[in-house]
């Protein structure tokens, strides 16, 4: 089998994997050496099914070991298998960025032979482009689980960013789809790269301080393969963030790939509204100092799909509103549906030196028709705020889109009315079906 032949399906088998979409570190092209890295994040291609992608993003090898339920590289499927040497995936790295095709690496692998083994092949496709050909782009490496602690630590010294998926939002669930994995092995390494960052940014940094996983950590669930509730998820990921420090937690919405009595049926669609509105409960967390306990709770533990989680919290605490932005906190601001955290510093900033004016909200990016049922404002009439939620709720909902009808379709015919019934009510011409 040829390199291409391999990339063809090493790079289809890579695609399940969302957690490589910024680098967030910054390194200079070395002496003599090739590319560099931007903290600003490497997202400007996108790949023929609209993923944002300008990582060469493949794997290694999807000859797998395991028999997840879940995975389409899986040992019991009958699919083209393939492996690269650490040597061909280091030579199309380097002709892809030479090209211009690409900015970084992003090496994912399946566990072949054993966790260490396979830990090793990736370690060395990192540490070669390091010290062998003096890459300075981005790399981000899969950390396997059960890889040992020394294989970890050159991870961390070569690449930018490594990822442990955690799979699926339960240990339970994890038995019973993955029974060979468990959750002790994907928090080892989770929890070793977060000490390892802990102390070498502890105390005075040197110049020969290694800049150790300078990008972090990040890690990735799968959505609606079980049924774990959002509340769930949201409390996993709020852990994650404050116990091993990660950058980012990402969802991937079930693909059904696999037909197992353990999943959900083949035609399933993949929950994309409830893997959106998991993002922006993410962003709630890490940018509106939401917890995840203020965004759901037992007597709500699932997000509304019709409505984004800032407006649904604000719905459910009518007593927080409305709220004077002449006087407010900051943070109160933020709570505002149609306030962002851009829009709320210039609020902040600007107050001190006049009255706010509608106006002048609408140039600092507030969309006024959800926020003007939250704030107080001496222009928007009294009435607006004696809404009560449930009246807001169907004002704050996105209008339903027209569907374009398919010529293919069938046409839905329209019962002709019971002559018996109705004789005299056929006088005109009738519409018999639509198109």
């Amino acid at each position: 089998m040829d390199v291409r032949e391999k990339l063809n399906i090493l790079s289809a088998a890579a695609k399940y994997d969302v957690s490589c979409t910024s680098s967030g570190s910054r390194r200079s092209a070395p002496p003599r050496g090739l590319g560099d890295a931007c903290p600003a994040g490497i997202c400007h291609t996108w790949s023929s099914d609209g993923r944002c992608v300008s990582l060469l993003k493949i794997l290694l090898s999807n000859a797998c070991k395991y028999d997840c339920a879940y995975c389409a590289n899986r040992r019991s499927n009958d699919i083209p298998r393939a492996t690269f040497t650490p040597k061909e995936v280091i030579d199309l790295t380097l002709e892809f960025y030479r090209r211009n095709y690409i900015e970084g690496l992003f090496l994912s692998s399946a566990v072949v032979g054993s966790p260490d083994t396979t830990m090793e092949r990736l370690v060395r496709v990192a540490k070669e482009l390091r010290r062998v050909h003096r890459f300075g782009g981005y790399i981000h490496l899969k950390s396997i689980p059960g890889a040992s602690e020394a294989l970890l630590h050159e991870a961390g010294l070569y690449a930018d960013r490594t990822s442990v998926n955690i799979e699926v939002p339960s240990e339970r669930s994890l038995t019973y789809l993955a029974p060979e994995k468990n959750y002790a092995s994907v928090y080892a390494p989770m929890n070793y790269f977060a000490e390892r960052k802990i102390e070498y940014s502890a105390g005075r940094i040197g110049r020969y301080t290694p800049n150790f996983l300078p990008a972090g950590q990040s890690t990735q669930m799968i959505v609606g393969a079980s049924g774990e509730s959002d509340l769930q998820i949201l409390t996993l990921s709020a852990g994650f963030y404050k116990q091993q420090r990660l950058k980012r937690v990402y969802f991937s919405g079930y693909v059904p790939v696999n037909a197992d009595k353990r999943l959900p049926a083949l035609t399933t669609k993949p929950p994309l509204v409830r893997e959106h509105r998991l993002y922006q409960a993410d962003w709630l967390m890490r940018f509106y100092k939401f917890d995840y306990d203020e965004i759901l709770d037992a007597k709500h533990p699932n997000l509304d799909l019709n409505l984004d989680p800032k407006a649904g919290w604000a719905l459910r605490h009518p007593e927080f509103f409305p709220v004077d932005l002449q006087t407010a906190d900051y943070e109160m601001i933020l709570r505002v549906p149609g306030i962002g955290v851009k829009s709320a510093q210039l609020i902040v900033s600007s107050r001190r030196y006049c009255k706010i004016r509608l106006e002048t909200l609408k140039k600092m990016g507030v969309v006024l028709k959800r926020a003007k049922y939250f704030i107080y404002h001496p222009d928007i009439p009294a009435g607006v705020r004696q809404f009560y939620p449930e009246m807001i709720r169907p004002l704050l909902l996105a209008p339903a889109k027209s569907q374009q009808l398919d010529l293919f379709n069938p046409p839905t015919t329209l019962a002709l009315p019971s002559p018996t019934l109705a004789p005299a009510a056929t006088t005109g011409p009738q519409l018999l079906a639509v198109g």
